[in-house]
């Protein structure tokens, strides 16, 4: 009988169809239809199960379909090639409003697109090939890059359900991201209106729900046509992106968390990062940090060791996923430098052990509103910009962190309330890692101070390397400059970091 029994389970194994690829409808939480496309991990045999990695597009795009696709160096994502040789079941979606799913864009909202998350992990929990921790709770980890770096920490903060995740490029706050002290990014804007809407409004002609003219929020949409018009974002939009998070629900996140960024990314920048990973790291939350050359951005400084970001992201999986705990994952903070080479510590922020700084005053700015620097998307040397040239490097130094800069100044403008921008340039006329940052002005005449963290920076400093601030009027980064008139500046302040 046991000969029998035998043969039996063998037959039925061997005549068990293989894991097949499929794509679904998932109907959320308000029934909006949800397109999903689901890769079992390759290789997985007839009635086994593995883990599962929902992998969500960036901004405008439906979801991978193509189940062998390779990583992306420049923006740091990783491929549904690499997590199903890896032992992963992947799941693909299509965002609402985008694809051919249904409902209107809500930009990663934790009450709409969070919530669409969970539908999609109940679905998952009901598949053949997914390991389950108990009834209804998949083993599963989330990846992806920008708009599906955002879902992660939404989804992570409401779903007890998901294990790990591994956000790459993504956002501490909408706010700080898209309208940093209150100056639009104009460069990026005109980029994310014109790619959301033309991948939404197409869409709704196909939208399962039923054809829509606009799949987009009306507050997004108020904030290309106005806040892009104007400059600024109305205050009711501003409350509807600070809404979203994932600022405040941080102390929700509790499971191993990965965050992956780029130093020369000019829309959701390093500080982004480190927020997020302060956050976590204050709370004793298993989390990793790496800075890489990518993102929205335009990498000048080398990308360094290919595969890098990958590799991070499979050994996280393996060791929290996997719950392998041979596998290493490696320093807590590591970070490519802009001489193109990693380097790693203990913990993020590295301790200070000295600054390049300089002090000088009595220079006058004129504000006018021409564009004088910028590419766009990346900051560029300004030639209408105020200077001030920092001490040489004494010898070899790690410059990675904030800058500080301090203004005393005055001067008259109409608007007399306007911007001014603050970049460092390195010594071969580059400005380090393409950043700009916005410090606002009060122009009427009286004097005042003002004292602002720029843009983190991950720089290394040779001996002899020479630095210079910038205080430029405008950048294409930014929206226009909208005012006329002058600063004076009675004294400058601006300090670099050096790092041990």
């Amino acid at each position: 009988m046991k000969r029998i029994a035998l043969m039996v389970a063998v037959a039925t194994a061997v005549l068990a169809p293989a894991a097949q690829a499929r794509d679904a409808t998932v109907r959320s939480f308000d029934g909006t239809a949800i397109n999903t496309h689901f890769f079992p991990a390759a290789g997985l045999a007839p009635g086994k199960r593995a883990p599962t990695v929902m992998v969500g597009p960036g901004w405008s795009q439906p979801g991978e379909t193509d189940e062998s696709s390779s990583s992306d160096e420049l923006f740091g994502g990783v491929g549904l090639g690499p997590l199903r040789n890896a032992g992963y079941n992947v799941l693909t979606w299509d965002p609402r409003g985008f694809g051919r799913s249904g409902g209107q864009v809500m930009v990663d909202h934790p009450d709409y697109e969070a919530r669409d998350a969970s539908a999609l992990i109940d679905w998952i929990a009901r598949q053949p090939e997914a390991q389950l921790d108990k009834a209804g709770d998949p083993r599963l980890g989330m990846n992806g890059s920008s708009y599906g770096g955002g879902i992660q920490w939404v989804t992570a903060a409401r779903d007890a359900r998901v294990d790990v995740i591994t956000p790459n490029i993504s956002w501490n706050s909408l706010v700080s991201s898209l309208y940093k002290e209150s100056s639009l990014k104009a460069g990026w804007g005109l980029i994310l209106c014109g790619a959301g809407a033309g991948a939404s409004l197409p869409g709704g002609l196909l939208n399962p729900d039923g054809v829509e003219p606009s799949r987009l929020d009306p507050h997004v949409l108020n904030t290309c046509v106005n806040g892009i018009a104007s400059g600024h974002i109305a205050p009711a939009d501003v409350t509807w992106f600070g809404a979203h998070g994932p600022d405040f629900l941080l102390s929700k996140i509790k499971i191993p968390t990965l965050i992956t960024q780029g130093t020369a990314d000019t829309l959701f920048t390093l500080k982004e990062a480190a927020r997020n990973y302060a956050s976590l790291r204050g709370r004793g939350v298993p989390v990793k940090m790496l800075w890489f050359c990518g993102g929205h951005g335009v990498c000048l400084s080398g990308a360094g060791e290919a595969g890098r970001i990958e590799r991070a992201v499979l050994n996280w999986l393996g060791r929290y996923l996997k719950r392998d705990t041979a596998v290493a994952t490696g320093p807590r903070f590591e970070w490519l430098a802009d001489d193109a080479k990693w380097r790693s510590a203990a913990d993020y922020p590295l301790p200070q052990r000295g600054a390049l700084t300089a002090i000088t005053g009595q220079k006058t700015l004129a504000i006018a509103p021409v564009n004088t620097s910028g590419g766009l998307i990346a900051a560029t040397p300004s030639p209408g910009a105020v200077e001030v040239a920092l001490p040489a490097a004494a010898g070899p130094a790690h410059i990675v962190g904030e800058p500080r800069l301090k203004l005393s100044y005055s001067g008259v403008a109409l608007p007399g309330a306007t911007h001014v921008y603050a970049q460092i340039v390195d010594g071969s006329g580059r400005v380090v890692g393409n950043q700009a940052t916005p410090i606002p002005l009060t122009l009427d005449g009286v004097p005042r101070t003002i004292e602002r963290p720029l843009e983190i920076i991950a720089a290394e400093a040779r001996a002899g390397s020479a630095y210079r601030l910038q205080i430029t009027p405008s950048t294409t980064l930014y929206t226009p400059q909208r005012s006329a008139g002058a600063v004076s500046f009675s004294r400058i302040e601006i300090s670099l970091p050096v790092t041990g």
